[in-house]
């Protein structure tokens, strides 16, 4: 069975291959506009939802897996900023405060048209910070095509007081509830491992599960 991740998202490619998952790209092609009013947690689950069933649409089997992460900070959701003064506005909303990266995940099986959702929820304290700064990150480019304009792994990293929840939700992808929903489904997320034993010793049926 293939596993195809339904987004363009290197940050997400990079978590799956640390895993030591096998899988192939396959980007939605969706509007991802928010509606007014919609409540930040809804608005992740049902994006991601309509990228899984976008891309399974045009499959006969095989998982699909979308995600779409959003930031809110006070009310205010940030996405992907459009330009650098934009990225400047959004760091200086976080800057010295507290905010949510909220991402919805979807896993969508083409064969049974069962599909599979959830949302992950970190908070991020962000250190006060200088105009300098800001004006300094937002040039290197590297929050452009980021949620919040930021990236927690690379130089906002520094920028970062601490967390509570998950990291790897701030990176894009909350693996431990991937694997979960993976569990959903009936499926082990590693069973997509080239690695994988295919029987375990934990199960005397001999099923195949790392």
């Amino acid at each position: 069975m293939d596993l195809i991740l339904a987004s363009a998202s290197p940050r997400r490619k990079r978590l799956l291959e640390m895993l030591g998952i096998q899988f192939r790209v396959s980007p939605p092609n969706i509007d991802e506009s928010l509606f007014p009013g919609e409540p930040p947690t809804e608005a992740a689950i049902r994006l991601a939802k309509t990228k899984a069933a976008s891309v399974t649409a045009g499959l006969s089997k095989g998982i699909v897996l979308a995600a779409d992460t959003l930031v809110e900070i006070r009310g205010e959701l940030l996405g992907k900023p459009r330009d650098t003064q934009e990225v400047f506005h959004h760091l200086h909303l976080l800057s010295g405060q507290c905010h949510k990266v909220i991402t919805g995940i979807s896993l969508a099986d083409a064969a049974t048209n069962q599909q599979v959702s959830a949302c992950e929820q970190t908070q991020v304290y962000f250190d006060k910070l200088s105009d300098a700064t800001l004006d300094w990150y937002a040039r290197t480019g590297e929050g452009l095509d980021k949620a919040g304009s930021y990236a927690i792994q690379g130089r906002a990293s520094a920028f970062v007081r601490r967390i509570d929840g998950c990291y790897f939700n701030v990176v894009g992808l909350p693996l431990s509830r991937l694997r979960n929903l993976f569990s959903e489904l009936g499926l082990n997320l590693f069973d997509f491992s080239p690695g994988c034993p295919g029987k375990s010793l934990a199960s005397p049926q001999g099923e195949n599960r790392c």
